[in-house]
């Protein structure tokens, strides 16, 4: 037993040293290649067995012969360590080098293509993730494209609806300041009718900058989905009777909603707003609400006539207006994406799809805990 221990003893003071000034190089070379870690970790082991063994061997008494016998073994043992290392070193790196070069592709604008090969386990999920990562930032560029081609649409339509009623305004003022006006009150109607039309569209855009830059502050509190179509169709009832249009509320249920009842009014009067100027006299409008699958469903139906297909994805984008046919008299085109930046700012979501005849505009609300809250359910009619 004794003998047993003093070898041990040899053995781990042999071993120790050598991986002393195994961890000493490790540290030199820290900053090299992967390569040449593993060469110098498949080092230690070897330097480190031959130290313990050597040790051992003298503290043993071996004969010559015996201690070269011992020595070429290990150093047999070396060589096959130190070649498995360099080949897996190499092997390594290349695959590193290879995955580097790809990850600089995709940072460059191009997309991540994973290297052919196999991998080590740690490079697989590395290479997993620079895909996954690819993929959102591809995805973040197409929606900042997006956004700048609707950027410089909103820009291209503002200045023209700027345009127009500034111009009118100057013609106008001229006319008041050189006398030319035969009918002053008739000017100074105008004027106000076109000063409104560019209250408006500011508005719009001071609300739509909110909106993109998060800084739009709600105050939910529990609404009933009644009374805010309710108010919604008292609000557009003037312009809807002055298109000749039948506004119509049908199967609107008292269901609660927490819900900023300002802002979804804004939503509500923008959808119908934007039914009634595209529904030709004698339509009909037609508004609806439902309790789906947990959630509320707003709907404003209109007469348009539908929305080309290919035109269905946009309809929300900011700027949007469609065709001329679809072009109202007023606005820049704001209203639907305010509708989508309020619903989204309430965990909602908007979309709008055809039907027989026109469109139908859709707001999907989680719906609030409990059951229906008074104030009535039915229907609204002319």
């Amino acid at each position: 037993m004794k003998d047993l221990l003093l070898i041990a003893a040899f053995a781990l003071a042999g071993a120790v040293c050598a991986g002393a000034a195994g961890a000493v190089v490790l540290r030199l070379v820290r900053h090299r290649s992967v390569a040449v870690s593993l060469t110098v970790v498949a080092s230690v082991t070897v330097t480190a067995m031959l130290a313990g063994t050597l040790a051992v061997a003298r503290a043993m008494f071996l004969s010559a012969h015996d201690l070269w016998v011992v020595t070429v073994v290990v150093a047999m043992a070396a060589l096959v360590s130190l070649g498995t290392a360099l080949v897996l070193g190499r092997w390594v790196v290349a695959r590193s080098r290879a995955l580097a070069r790809a990850a600089r592709d995709f940072g460059d604008g191009g997309s991540f293509l994973a290297p052919d090969g196999a991998a080590t386990a740690e490079l697989a999920a590395l290479t997993r993730e620079l895909a996954a990562t690819s993929a959102k930032l591809e995805a973040s560029r197409a929606r900042e494209r997006s956004l700048e081609a609707s950027r410089r649409e909103l820009v291209a339509w503002i200045s023209h609806d700027l345009r127009t009623p500034l111009a009118g305004l100057r013609a106008m003022a001229e006319a008041l300041e050189d006398g030319m006006a035969t009918d002053p009150a008739r000017y100074h109607r105008q004027i106000r009718t076109e000063v409104e039309r560019l209250t408006a569209m500011v508005t719009d855009l001071f609300e739509l900058s909110r909106i993109h830059a998060g800084a739009l502050a709600l105050s939910p509190s529990r609404v009933s989905v009644y009374d805010l179509v309710g108010d919604a169709l008292s609000g557009a009832d003037p312009l809807a009777r002055e298109h000749g249009v039948r506004l119509v509320g049908e199967e609107v249920a008292a269901v609660p909603v927490e819900v900023d009842g300002k802002e979804m009014t804004r939503v509500l009067a923008n959808l119908l707003v934007n039914a009634i100027r595209h529904t030709p006299a004698d339509g009909t409008v037609a508004v609806a609400a439902e309790r789906r699958d947990g959630a509320v469903v707003l709907s404003v139906t209109d007469g348009c006539g539908g929305i080309p297909d290919e035109d269905l994805p946009r309809v929300f984008d900011t700027g949007w207006r469609g065709t001329e046919a679809r072009t109202p008299p007023a606005g820049a085109g704001l209203g639907l994406a305010i509708v989508r930046g309020i619903v989204e700012a309430h965990a909602g979501s908007a979309a709008v799809r055809n039907v027989p005849g026109g469109c139908r505009f859709e707001v999907t609300l989680p719906a609030a805990a409990g059951q229906g809250l008074p104030g009535g359910s039915g229907s609204y009619g002319p």
